[in-house]
Order: C-alpha cells, then structure tokens, then sequence
C-alpha cells in the first residue's frame, strides 16, 4: 500500500541524523522538551498520589530513543512529537513535568528502568506476558507492522510476497522482530522463503540500511511508516502486514518498574485525558485515529490483572 501525503523530503533523515548525533553509543543526553519544562503544581488532581520520590525529585524521567513520528529532535534539540504531547497533558494531570532521557536500543530502556536510572519508558513498544513480570503496562495505543521499500524499487517490492526471502531490517526485540516470525510462516505456507531479518538499534540504522541497499525493507510500526512515507512521498513506499499475513493487532504500552509505584497514578493520569477528550486531540493531530482504543488498560497480558 502507497499513501502519497505532500510534505517537504528528506527531513525525517535529517531529524533522524541529529537524534543519532544525540543518542550514540547509547549516551544519554537531557533534551529540552515542552513537556520537561516548568515546576511542579502541588494542585494537579493526582500530585498527591505521586511516589515521594517522584514528588521530592520534582518530575517523571523518561527514557526516550528516536522514533519519529512518536519523537522526533529539531535542530535545538527540542523533541516533538506524539510522545512530548502525550506528556505534556499527563503532567497536567499529575502535577510534575516529565525530564526526558535520550539514548539508544530497547535493551537500554528496558534495563536502564529495572536499575532505577529511567522512571519509564513510552516506547512504541508491545506489551508481552514476559514484559509485565518485570514492568507495569499502560496500553494506550494499536499497531499493525508495516515495512517500507525504496519507491525506485516499487515494482520489485510492492507486492506482498516479494517480502519473503527479503532482507527486513528492524529494531532488535521490536514489534517488528516478533510480527516478521509470524510473517514468515505465511511464506513458508506459501512455499516461499523466509525472510532475514537485521536486527539493528534503532529506527534511524534502519532507514539508513535501507537507504544504502543493507535492507530491501525497513520493518517499523504503521504510524512510523505513515510519517516517513509522507514526508518524502517520492522516495518510499511501504506495505501493511495483513491479517493473513499474521499481523493481528499489538498493543503499545507506556512501560514503568513494577517497583517504582509509579503506575496507578499514571493509569489515572490516562484514564483523565481520555475523559476529557486531550487524547482524541492528539490521536487526531497526528492522524492517528485508527491506531487509537476506547480506553487505556493496566496490564492487559496479566492473568491476575486483567
């Protein structure tokens, strides 16, 4: 499936640079975000459910990676983006801002909040049964995987069953990983090959793969395609893993430490903006409405909390 939507080429890769420059090697850096500015508010609804820790420290940090159209860095290193909106009107609700952490990979993430260095994590990323043993998930959001070609390579690409026997480059221990397996035992249904898969650390490596023929595809969420495509409408487009094809829908959480009893107040934090209407704002600032759920839900995956 192609989406031509007009708008100036080649920015998604020079934000996508600037992160990179940011977040190398997996150092972090502070950025100076909409959402990470300003003091706390002791009248906020849910300030007082807070930790106090969270209260004492004066704001949530957040560990964040490129992922654009969820965050992406300007020139000033401001990040934009759905995340930094999403943040900005849950801080209203809990009364502090959130201080975000730039670095790389999932495993950083993940690991970086276990050791009490993150407060959590927005992701994209899915929700598992393996995932909430260790972390508490607020689903806020769907996605189907989608994986994005050169447009110069359209003819060779376009179709569906070109993917199989392919080289997919994706983000290690993504939705993408995970979605490609299930894609693969359509090729093998089909008695077609199996594609490769390249595990790499970011989106930007990536893109970057792609862009110099390391990757005949670029596995990333339906929303990230969405962006990338549509700012350079002439350079990529991208197919939409089906329902056949074993796509399904996965649910993205906001990730926080089962310890860091961060959750409840955040849950709520979400359950207010899907209330008074903040979150069909964003969703929609960002066309986001099919990857939108009625409700946000707290570990979905778990037997006891389900």
């Amino acid at each position: 499936m192609r989406i031509g939507i007009p708008a100036t080429s080649a920015l998604f890769l020079s934000a996508a640079l600037a992160m990179t420059a940011c977040a190398d090697g997996g150092e972090e850096t502070d950025s100076d975000s909409p959402a990470d500015q300003g003091e706390a508010n002791e009248d906020a609804p849910l300030y007082d459910e807070l930790p106090q820790e969270i209260r004492d420290a004066g704001s949530i940090t957040i560990a964040a990676d490129t992922h654009p159209p969820y965050r992406t860095i300007a020139d000033d290193g401001t990040i934009t983006g759905i995340d930094p909106d999403l943040q900005e009107v849950l801080s209203e609700q809990l009364g502090v801002p959130f201080d975000v952490q730039t670095t790389s990979g999932l495993d950083a993430m993940l690991s970086g909040m276990l050791s009490g260095r993150y407060h959590a994590f927005n992701g994209p990323v899915r929700t598992t049964p393996e995932r909430e043993e260790d972390f508490d998930a607020i689903v806020w959001m769907t996605t189907r995987t989608s994986y994005l070609y050169l447009e110069e390579a359209a003819d060779d690409r376009e179709d569906p069953e070109a993917l199989c026997g392919a080289r997919v480059a994706g983000v290690t221990g993504s939705v993408t990983e995970s979605q490609l397996e299930l894609y693969t035992e359509w090729c093998s249904e089909n008695g077609l090959d199996a594609p490769e898969f390249i595990g790499l650390e970011d989106t930007n490596s990536t893109i970057l793969a792609l862009n110099s023929d390391r990757a005949d595809y670029a596995g990333t969420t339906q929303a990230a395609a969405l962006d990338i495509q549509g700012q350079s409408p002439d350079e990529y487009g991208y197919i939409a893993q089906s329902d056949e094809q074993g796509a399904g829908t996965d649910l993205l959480a906001m990730f926080l430490p089962r310890d860091n009893d961060l959750a409840e107040p955040m849950y709520e934090a979400f359950q207010a903006i899907f209330e008074n209407g903040e979150y069909e704002r964003v969703m929609e600032d960002w066309n986001l409405q099919d990857a939108s759920v009625d409700e946000p839900s707290l570990n979905p995956m778990s037997d006891d909390d389900s």
